[in-house]
């Protein structure tokens, strides 16, 4: 229950409210302005899942050093489609870890995400890409940026920063 100097300070607050809007016109947006202005009081109107992608980004361009710059442009864009960055919002650097861990010990999930690395790497750089045959003991072509073990190596790496920090 209100106590009598607060009940007279509220009605006092919608006295002044009224006198305010009582030379303006009515029209919706003036409305939704005046009931959303405390919408995201205290709140970024960044969404969770945004923030977390974006620290993650961020993590993997320090960390990750890849001068062509393929393997983190790929990196980011699973990591934006990967539902683990939704289930760990609180902890994003947790989502890394298991994107990662996923990459490093599924061989076809590996040899996918190298394949897209060298795509990347000729749309940036106008080239033919060397794809690596996927085929396990299959050389790499002596010119390849990114091949199977140096992409492994380079994730796993990464891991080991991204456990670190945990």
């Amino acid at each position: 229950m209100k106590s009598d100097k607060e009940q007279q300070n509220s009605d006092r607050d919608l006295a002044i409210q009224r006198e305010i809007l009582a030379g303006r016109k009515f029209s919706l947006a003036e409305v939704i302005g005046r009931e959303g202005g405390s919408f995201l009081k205290g709140d970024s109107p960044v969404p969770k899942q945004e923030q977390a992608i974006a620290q993650i980004n961020a993590f993997i361009k320090k960390h990750l050093s890849d001068p062509p710059g393929a393997l983190v442009a790929i990196l980011c864009v699973w990591v934006k489609t990967d539902l683990r960055v939704a289930a760990n919002l609180n902890s994003p650097l947790v989502a890394l870890n298991q994107i990662l861990s996923s990459i490093i010990g599924n061989q076809n999930l590996l040899y996918e995400f190298v394949r897209q690395v060298d795509f990347k790497w000729g749309q940036i750089y106008d080239e033919r890409p060397y794809f690596q045959k996927p085929e396990p003991g299959q050389p790499a072509h002596p010119n390849d940026e990114y091949t199977h073990e140096s992409v492994r190596l380079q994730l796993i790496g990464l891991l080991e920063i991204v456990k670190s920090y945990e």
